[in-house]
């Protein structure tokens, strides 16, 4: 053997080192394969685009879509439930409440062109931006929105904004009143009927969302829960009334929740409602119930729930009567189903009723809190169908 041969590894060893190159090139396809099904897998599971919630922000925390009917995949990567909103200005376009950790969820909505805002989690997180460009999709829809047989429920509406606003505002003062002249009792009595005015006009407040922070935000979104500073509205003066049993610093908030309906007031009487505006509101108010607010509560000290639901259904029922009215020209079954899902809803609710009063919420089973949210996510789907049928192509 020549000093050359043998210097060149055997042809066994050549052989060898083939086959295994081959098999580590195989395995690593092979690994390739599986973790682009999976990928596939998981990516053909969303509806959308994915945006992931972190403890402080966005990610990602600037988007650009084309304008139409848009799905977001919403994801809770922080440790604590978290919203997350599309907001044009200060009002709320589209929104998801109470996501929890680990979990994700759908938004979808209806964008025009333009430069909006979205929520990332906590209230004190800054904003993202989301960009919407035009798009012939768009176009095409809108082109055939118009004021056909909308002209009476708008100004129906516009009316009802009005006098529950005031009614609202007039409530709030009595209360605020009852609180600057020491009484608690008299507080407490009048705690649960300055909601139901705001419960009324809900369907519209809630999409301002400065105010809807400012009113009625729960300590659950706030960094220090009870404890922040911006934890004010409603909910802080429950908290003072009913879990500390005292009116200690509530002056300043009950002073500053009647200059924010004051000024919610005032925002109503200007507000351009349009007939698409009006026909989201109904299914829109039911779904914000459904995210979390049926099945854990919102009043975590008074424990109101079920007299605020009941307000709730009187505010949707306003707007959906008079879109009813439109409805039954075109679709007279889906009329029919509005009415019944809303009785079905109605009932559902006495039935916890003992005599004239609702018990505490927290005495209320998961059956019966299953029930009502069921109830209500029929109204929500009932409700979506207005669009196919008196909204945008009808």
């Amino acid at each position: 053997m020549s000093v050359s041969d043998q210097n060149q590894p055997s042809r066994g060893l050549m052989v060898a080192g083939v086959a295994g190159a081959a098999v580590l090139a195989l395995a690593a396809g092979a690994a390739f394969f599986f973790a682009t099904v999976k990928n596939q897998a998981v990516t053909s599971g969303r509806k959308g685009l994915e945006v992931r919630v972190t403890a402080n922000a966005c990610d990602p925390a600037d988007i650009t879509v084309a304008a139409g009917t848009r799905t977001f995949d919403v994801f809770n990567a922080s440790d604590r439930p978290v919203e997350w909103e599309i907001l044009d200005g200060v009002m709320v376009v589209a929104e998801r409440e109470n996501i929890v950790p680990g979990i994700r969820q759908s938004v979808t909505a209806t964008l025009a062109p333009g430069d909006y805002e979205i929520t990332c989690g906590l209230i004190s997180n800054a904003h993202g931006t989301l960009h919407v460009t035009p798009s012939k999709e768009y176009a095409k829809a809108a082109s055939t929105l118009g004021l056909r047989d909308y002209l009476g429920p708008l100004s129906e509406y516009r009316v009802y904004l009005a006098l529950q606003g005031k009614a609202a505002v007039d409530a709030a003062k009595a209360l605020a009143d009852a609180i600057h002249a020491g009484d608690l009792d008299k507080a407490r009595t009048l705690y649960e009927p300055a909601r139901v005015p705001f419960k009324h006009i809900e369907p519209v407040a809630f999409r301002m969302s400065d105010l809807e922070n400012s009113i009625d935000a729960t300590a659950d979104y706030l960094e220090k829960r009870e404890d922040d500073p911006e934890f004010s509205g409603f909910h802080r003066i429950e908290y003072g009334l009913y879990e500390q049993n005292s009116l200690d610093g509530l002056g300043a908030i009950a002073d500053r929740l009647v200059a924010d309906m004051t000024l919610l007031s005032a925002r109503l009487k200007a507000l351009k409602l349009d007939p698409a505006m009006l026909i989201a509101l109904p299914g829109g108010m039911a779904d914000h119930l459904l995210q979390g607010r049926i099945e854990k509560g919102e009043d975590h000290y008074a424990r109101t729930d079920l007299a605020d639901l009941e307000a709730s259904l009187d505010g949707i029922d306003k707007v959906a009567g008079l879109l009813q009215a439109v409805s039954a020209n075109v679709d007279p079954t889906l009329a029919d189903e509005m009415t019944t899902a809303m009785t079905q809803a109605r009932d559902m609710l006495a039935s916890l009723k003992t005599g004239d009063h609702y018990p505490p919420y927290d005495t209320v089973d998961k059956a019966a809190r299953e029930q009502l949210a069921k109830a209500v996510q029929t109204l929500a789907e009932t409700y979506a169908r207005l669009e196919g049928t008196i909204g945008v192509g009808a």
